[in-house]
């Protein structure tokens, strides 16, 4: 490791805390060394929080280390049998927050000979989640293990108020390490090797610049506008070079989702502009001239400019449309004795720059194995997407005009004389493709938008199109050129193109880097987190003199994105330290062993106790037999049982077969959120749902929950797809309470109020039995498993059955099953419906039902002159009843 590395790994080591890094600084080796420190039988460690291409990548790592025993990764492939030996068997276990939730829940975790956890991805812990729901149950039963978490985004602790002191208040810890790149130990570490960078500031083409310049135009008009129209919000953030960055319309999202559906219609369309406005930058600084004339004739469309904030109206608009084309027509020439013309459309400047950098690399390169034939002869070209790479591969493994003019007649559906450019263009050299999905893999595959990185050898021209097309494998591709070869001109290095996140994968460089340790990099595109992983591999590779070719656009909107994003990690770490210094940490935060260690502590705190609740600690007098509600296994996935939990409420999770909450013996409910319900509604599940709910439970309940960060209102098309209106909802749901009038509906704002509700409707109430509800509806899962038991009991005499008197949920199924018929429960004894029914209360009822006769009380009112006149009315005194 290197010195901060090492430095960072100590601190956290010895004290429990929350360690927020910048991006690419190698926060990954840290955890890496963690958790070979606790591949331990003699400890449990539990990793929360990463994802399955993390656990992969620390997995290998360590079996590559040769430790062991290596970690396991807990998923729902392991029953629960053998998820409890696994936990008693010790190590590091990789473990998914529901899984973990429910094992704790259900007491399958020896949490009191648990080490501790190691919390990935930090910033998304909230109170509300999974990962804070295992925290708050291992850390109310463990107060000795340990809490280690991490966190790679900076940015995202500055959202909202005093973030930082929130989240390390859910993850239990005291101590807060911060490791910008500005820290001294970092630049230090780092400044002592540093790779050769070539920065080379590609110019703009007139058009590029010209187009630039009116999208530009477009932003700040489209900016101004919501300004004006939203007088009331705060707009201090929408700038337009806020709006060219890659999180600017994330962060403006979930400002406006509260309120989205009181904005009006043109602001919702500025916000869609804007994004479109920015999206089309994107494409003329990364793509093709064809490409991006594509996109930008998409918008030149009636149905768009009907419903468009009117920017397609202002000359800029035009100035984009006329430019884009003049790209891709180019200058066309006629040819000799032809009438017709050729068109040559515009190469991407990056293209040319990159092909001198090949060519200086091809140099380098041979001077290097000259001195050292051990070096590495690979050229690793990094590019931000997947299709930015795949037109990189056919950039070097065909003609660059043919490239072009191939895209022209795919997009415009007409010949582009191609025959002439072809010869008119052929001095220069293309690569021989290996299209390699990875070089680890060595896969070979056809030629697809959706690859992530590619091999590729320099070579001359190849001889035939479908050499140029064939996917051939990197070993062959390696003995074809060692055989042709002569020992004076070595073989030509060899290109890898790589994603920045190939397939989503945060650690993908990491491991290319550590498979083909290459000594030149091309970084096609502009990404802060890549350029500090690279200082780190300089660094932590010496041997190697890593030479970094920087490509960007020099005075573009690239350039500002980057230079944007690098600002706004500063900023965000000189809040995080500013926080730090007035941060406010409970006393008892993080404090891991009280109760166990007696009241010789000097730093021993003791809660406050009330005298008027008879001196409890928390001001409440403890139940013997706490509340309880019972939850469906997959209700899991949702924060609603972390919220009941942390009211005080336990948590009983059962696999239902009927209702999602079970909050008393009578009270059943179904939660359903907005797209739930339309869904249920469009499918008719939750007619099927409703109908068992009211079959087995006196009080179902439909629980309709939205979410909290956006309107509780149905309203328009922002909850409801396009094929389904509001007014169709809410028909549908009147038929559904005409239909079970039995079922009551609640409509609740959010998660957090939906968790108050329950702990109020379960106030006095009895407790409910899992096994009893567990049990409830298990004959309709029979049937539904056996297509020949659905038609067992006729579903309007089963209704009426559950209405009798006395019949409950417990004894339906057996009064169903032994009662032949209406005439045959009239002919039954009051002890033989004791004998079915097993409880004499209730068979005194039904009996009561079917053989005694009620008459109402007449109540005689004088005066009443029939109907029709003084209907409603009383004309005379009412002789009233004794009670």
């Amino acid at each position: 490791m290197l010195e901060y590395e090492n430095q960072m790994f100590l601190d956290i080591l010895h004290e429990d805390g929350l360690v927020v890094a910048a991006k690419g600084l190698g926060i990954d080796t840290v955890f890496l060394n963690l958790l070979k420190v606790y591949c331990d039988p003699g400890n449990l460690v539990i990793v929360v929080g990463s994802t399955s291409k993390e656990e992969e990548f620390y997995v290998a790592q360590l079996e590559a280390e040769g430790v062991k025993p290596l970690p396991k990764i807990i998923t729902t492939e392991y029953a629960a049998s053998d998820r409890e030996r696994v936990y008693l068997a010790g190590g590091v276990l990789f473990v998914s927050s529901r899984i973990l939730v429910v094992d704790l829940l259900k007491d399958r975790v020896p949490v009191a000979l648990v080490t501790g956890l190691l919390v990935s991805r930090a910033h998304t812990i909230l109170e509300s989640c999974q990962e804070a729901f295992a925290i708050r149950l291992y850390r109310q039963r463990n107060k000795t293990g340990f809490v280690k978490a991490f966190s790679s985004s900076p940015q995202a602790f500055t959202i909202g108020f005093s973030q930082v002191e929130h989240i390390m208040k859910t993850l239990f810890v005291r101590n807060l390490y911060l490791w910008p790149r500005f820290h001294a130990t970092v630049s230090a570490s780092l400044d002592k090797c540093k790779p050769q960078v070539v920065e080379l500031h590609v110019p703009l083409t007139p058009a590029m610049l010209e187009i630039q310049t009116a999208v530009l135009d477009l932003m700040n008009f489209t900016v101004k506008e919501l300004k004006h129209i939203n007088q009331t919000l705060d707009t201090d953030e929408l700038t337009v070079e806020n709006a060219v960055s890659k999180s600017f319309h994330k962060i403006l999202q979930m400002q406006l989702d509260p309120i989205w559906h009181q904005l009006s219609m043109k602001t919702k369309q500025l916000v869609a502009d804007l994004k479109t406005l920015r999206l089309v930058l994107t494409y003329l600084t990364k793509y093709d001239c064809v490409t991006f004339n594509t996109l930008v004739s998409s918008l030149r469309s009636t149905e768009y400019a009907v419903k468009s904030s009117g920017w397609l109206l202002l000359d800029s608009a035009e100035t984009l449309f006329v430019v884009s084309k003049q790209r891709v027509i180019g200058t066309q020439t006629k040819k000799e004795n032809d009438s017709s013309s050729e068109v040559q459309p515009e190469v991407n400047p990056k293209w040319q720059a990159l092909s001198e950098i090949l060519e200086e690399v091809d140099g380098l390169s041979k001077h290097a194995v000259k001195k050292d034939p051990s070096c590495s002869n690979k050229v690793l070209v990094l590019v931000e997407d997947s299709r930015t790479c795949h037109q990189l591969k056919q950039y070097l493994t065909v003609e660059t005009r043919d490239m072009l003019l191939h895209l022209y007649e795919k997009a415009f559906g007409c010949s582009a004389q191609q025959n002439v450019l072809q010869s008119s263009n052929s001095s220069s050299k293309p690569a021989q493709v290996t299209t390699v999905e990875d070089e680890l893999k060595s896969e070979p595959e056809d030629n697809e938008v959706k690859k992530d990185s590619y091999t590729l050898s320099q070579r001359t021209r190849p001889d035939s199109e479908e050499d140029c097309k064939a996917g051939a494998q990197y070993e062959e591709c390696n003995q074809v050129e060692t055989e042709g070869s002569d020992e004076e001109e070595p073989v030509k290095p060899l290109i890898v193109l790589q994603t920045f996140k190939q397939y989503g994968d945060p650690l993908a460089l990491s491991r290319t880097l550590q498979a083909i340790k290459p000594q030149f990099v091309i970084m096609y595109d502009a990404d802060m987190a890549t350029v500090r992983r690279l200082e780190v591999y300089q660094s932590s590779h010496p041997e190697i003199q890593l030479r970094i070719y920087f490509l960007i656009y020099g005075g573009s909107v690239e350039e500002q994105a980057f230079l944007t994003s690098l600002r706004r990690e500063k900023e965000a770490f000189d809040f995080l330290i500013k926080e730090k210094a007035s941060l406010v940490v409970p006393e008892d935060q993080g404090e891991k062993a009280n109760e166990f260690q007696g009241a010789s502590r000097s730093n021993l705190t003791v809660a406050p106790t009330s005298s008027r609740k008879g001196g409890t600690t928390d001001g409440k007098a403890k139940d013997k037999n706490p509340a309880t509600i019972i939850v469906d296994m997959r209700e899991f996935r949702s924060e609603l049982p972390a919220l009941i939990h942390k009211r005080g409420i336990e948590i009983e999770p059962v696999t239902l077969q009927v209702g999602d909450y079970i909050l008393t013996p009578e009270l059943c409910v179904e939660r359903k959120s907005v797209s739930d319900l339309i869904g249920s509604l469009n499918s008719g599940r939750l007619y099927n749902q409703a109908l068992a709910m009211t079959r087995h439970y006196s009080k179902p309940m439909l629980l309709i929950e939205f979410d909290q960060n956006k309107p509780f209102a149905l309203q328009g098309t922002y909850y409801v797809s396009s094929d389904v209106t509001s007014s169709d909802v809410a028909s549908k749901l009147q038929l559904l309470t005409l239909h079970f009038p039995k079922l009551r509906l609640v409509w609740s704002p959010s998660p957090y109020a939906t968790a108050q509700l329950f702990e109020e409707l379960k106030q006095g109430r009895e407790e409910p039995d899992p096994a009893e509800a567990a049990a409830v509806g298990m004959e309709i899962s029979s049937e539904q498993q056996d297509p020949d038991m659905l038609e067992k009991w006729n579903t309007a005499i089963h209704d009426l059955v559950t209405k009798l008197p006395g019949v409950t949920t417990k004894n339906q199924h057996s009064l169903l099953i032994k009662g032949q018929s209406l005439d045959h429960l009239l002919s039954l004894s009051k002890d033989e419906l004791m004998k079915i029914m097993n409880n004499s209360g209730e068979a005194q009822d039904l009996f009561d039902g079917l053989h005694k006769t009620y008459h109402p009380v007449e109540e005689s009112v004088t005066g009443y002159k029939g109907p029709g006149k003084g209907r409603g009315k009383s004309r005379g005194p009412v002789k009233k009843r004794k009670l």
